[in-house]
């Protein structure tokens, strides 16, 4: 095969991908620049298969990139969607506590949402009522007016199609065989590379490990569901969310607000075995199987998570009628019989630290002169994306 050759390489057609190709086109005009992709389209895993909520920024560590990435993402997504008329409904968000146990960390919300440089507002039940009707919680809630949701893969097409008028070309169907430094080998061809850039979300620990940049770390998938609601457009007004178990990168079961006014109850944190075991027994892989498997003693023993209490919360979830059920703590109207249309799920590409057994709670970018590594982009990654670009630009340029 003949090599063609491009000064940057990109191998993952989601939005944090194309978020970097847009950034190395604004830095490098003249640049030649490739996205590699299985899939024959883009956004076809988590960019497309989340629930489209522009995030704030308010939960995260001050000292995180997920804090300081998602609150200039969401402004600079804003800004993207307004340029290429795509829409962004403004709902807003609130936290609500389902006890009394639960008052002290919304205080603690808010106190990261100062620290972050993100507006949020501690309401008592009456402005809650106010904000929104439907939700109920224990003495106060937590208001978040800078939380707003968009359709998903109508962005990332976007961002798609940008990025190709700029001069960018997408080489979609064609999967990543190997790498090595300054090259990329797919099934249907073999290109000489000046950069090599690592965003492939449930993959980007194994195109990563080649490169010396994932040797602490091992993939754990975790699976989303979701379900759809047949209330009228607009009977939910705001985003409804519970508040995160601190221990773990998930936020629990919540209801959201889609672009089109409709009620979305999900997702869930489901402990699976292969990176694309999406429905059934499709996208399982025996080599995947036996390899999450063999990590699951480590994070069974893991101090810093309650594992098996993780399990015995989420797999029962599998059910709707138990899950639809977890989000009548939060709007009580929910009836299971009003949310029977099955949502596409997503796949969480969580990593797990291996050496001290922890979930890694934040992005984890790494390279070097020939390449650079995008790790645990996980939730907040569609929000934070352009932020992302910018920084990891930056930081490597």
């Amino acid at each position: 095969m003949t090599a063609k050759n491009f000064d940057f390489g990109v191998i993952g057609a989601g939005i944090v991908g194309l978020a970097m190709a847009n950034r190395l086109r604004e830095l490098h005009p003249d640049a030649k620049i490739a996205v590699f992709d299985k899939e024959t389209s883009v956004g076809q895993h988590a960019s497309g298969r989340n629930s489209g909520v522009l995030h704030a920024g308010f939960y995260y560590s001050p000292d995180s990139l997920k804090a300081a990435l998602t609150r200039d993402g969401n402004q600079l997504l804003r800004e993207f969607c307004a340029s290429e008329g795509i829409a962004v409904k403004e709902t807003g968000k609130v936290v609500v506590a389902q006890n009394a146990s639960e008052v002290q960390a919304l205080h603690e919300l808010h106190r990261r949402g100062n620290a972050n440089g993100v507006t949020t507002e501690i309401v008592t039940t009456e402005q809650l009522a106010e904000l929104e009707p439907l939700a109920r919680t224990e003495q106060i809630a937590l208001w978040s007016p800078n939380t707003a949701v968009a359709n998903p893969l109508a962005v990332t097409q976007a961002l798609a199609d940008k990025v190709v008028r700029e001069g960018t070309q997408l080489k979609l169907g064609q999967r990543v065989t190997s790498t090595a430094p300054n090259r990329i080998i797919t099934n249907l061809g073999n290109y000489s590379i000046g950069h090599i850039v690592n965003t492939a979300g449930l993959y980007a620990d194994k195109i990563a490990k080649p490169f010396g940049f994932c040797d602490d770390y091992q993939m754990l998938p975790f699976k989303g569901l979701y379900w759809y609601g047949n209330w009228a457009p607009g009977t939910l007004q705001r985003h409804v969310y519970p508040v995160p178990d601190v221990r773990n990168p998930f936020l629990g079961v919540h209801i959201t607000v889609t672009v089109d006014g409709r009620a979305k109850i999900g997702p869930t944190a489901i402990p699976i075995f292969s990176r694309e075991s999406y429905s059934g027994f499709g996208g399982l892989s025996p080599k995947e199987i036996m390899n999450i498997v063999g990590i699951y003693p480590k994070f069974l023993t893991s101090k810093h998570h309650d594992v098996l209490g993780l399990i015995r919360a989420e797999m029962p979830k599998y059910l709707q009628k138990h899950l639809v059920s977890q989000a009548q703590s939060l709007v009580p109207s929910i009836n299971p019989q009003d949310f029977t249309e099955r949502g596409r799920p997503g796949i969480r590409a969580q990593l797990l630290d291996v050496k001290n057994k922890k979930l890694e709670m934040d992005f984890v970018v790494r390279g070097d002169e020939n390449s650079t590594h995008l790790l645990n982009a996980v939730s907040p990654a569609w929000t934070s994306a352009l932020a992302m670009a910018n920084h990891v630009c930056q930081k490597f340029d």
